[in-house]
């Protein structure tokens, strides 16, 4: 399954799904009208927890939130009341709350959620205008209900966003995430022996510039990384065994038309044919 949304962003949750990972098909509809926050939904990110329940959060206002939206479900289909979860409500200047990422840790055994926000004069200036100074922040949470405080996540010395997680093995994990400043605008990958990091050893972009809104999917042996090539005004793909060397696969996947960046997670096939038989 992947999680979209289309512009503008607020007929809400966008699902496509897939069999074999390179080939897409949109679910027809939305299944959440958002109602947290600014009332938009953007970046929707899905992952299922071990008692099966799946937990949603979104970007709820492009400026002014200083949280994000959360929803959880049990099919997909029917969903929890909507909260907004103010996770930057301590800084008072904060920009906003872009592309909140969840991702299971499961040898801590909680949910790590991680966004991007500007905080202006924070850090050293950067290339970038003061209001677009990002850098990735995370809280923890078992329930969904009490977060740890917010921290900084990763702050490499320049503007980031839309950051993911993945385990790639026993205390090995990857963040990969755009480098958001105008000379660049592409996206990298940085490693660690925590989901929580630090994260280091920050790699060359692979993918051309303009490009953001990683989603990851492992395959076989391979992984996956789907992006929004917005400069080309298409879906990018490519893949890796080690993200270390990676191959361009753009031309071998198919996505919908208006397709925009959420993240992938796999599900049963009854939980699909019970959302096919709602269209």
């Amino acid at each position: 399954m992947f999680t979209s949304f289309r512009e503008p962003g607020q007929d809400g949750l966008h699902l496509l799904y897939s069999y074999d990972g390179y080939h897409w098909t949109d679910i027809p509809g939305s299944f959440l009208t958002p109602t947290a926050g600014g009332k938009i939904m953007r970046d929707p990110s899905i992952q299922q927890g071990p008692d099966g329940t799946f937990h949603l959060v979104w970007t709820s206002a492009w400026k002014g939130d200083r949280g994000f939206g959360y929803a959880s479900s049990k099919d997909l289909i029917h969903w929890s009341e909507e909260r907004y979860i103010p996770v930057m409500e301590h800084e008072p200047t904060a920009v906003n709350v872009w592309a909140p990422e969840l991702c299971y840790d499961d040898e801590n055994r909680q949910f790590l959620i991680i966004w991007s926000t500007t905080v202006p004069n924070r850090f050293p200036k950067g290339a970038e205008e003061e209001h677009n100074n990002h850098r990735l922040y995370y809280t923890t949470t078992r329930d969904f209900v009490s977060f740890s405080p917010a921290k900084l996540f990763f702050d490499p010395g320049y503007s980031v966003i839309d950051g993911t997680v993945v385990k790639t093995g026993n205390h090995r994990y990857v963040l990969v995430v755009k480098d958001n400043t105008r000379p660049e605008r592409d996206l990298k990958v940085a490693f660690s022996d925590h989901a929580i990091g630090p994260f280091q050893t920050f790699s060359a972009p692979f993918t051309d510039k303009l490009t953001e809104g990683p989603s990851v999917a492992k395959v076989g042996r391979e992984w996956l990384i789907y992006y929004d090539n917005y400069g080309m005004h298409r879906y990018g793909a490519t893949k890796t065994i080690d993200f270390r060397s990676f191959t361009d696969i753009s031309a071998k996947v198919s996505l919908p038309a208006g397709h925009k960046h959420g993240t992938i997670f796999t599900t049963k096939k009854k939980v699909l044919k019970r959302l096919l038989a709602q269209t």
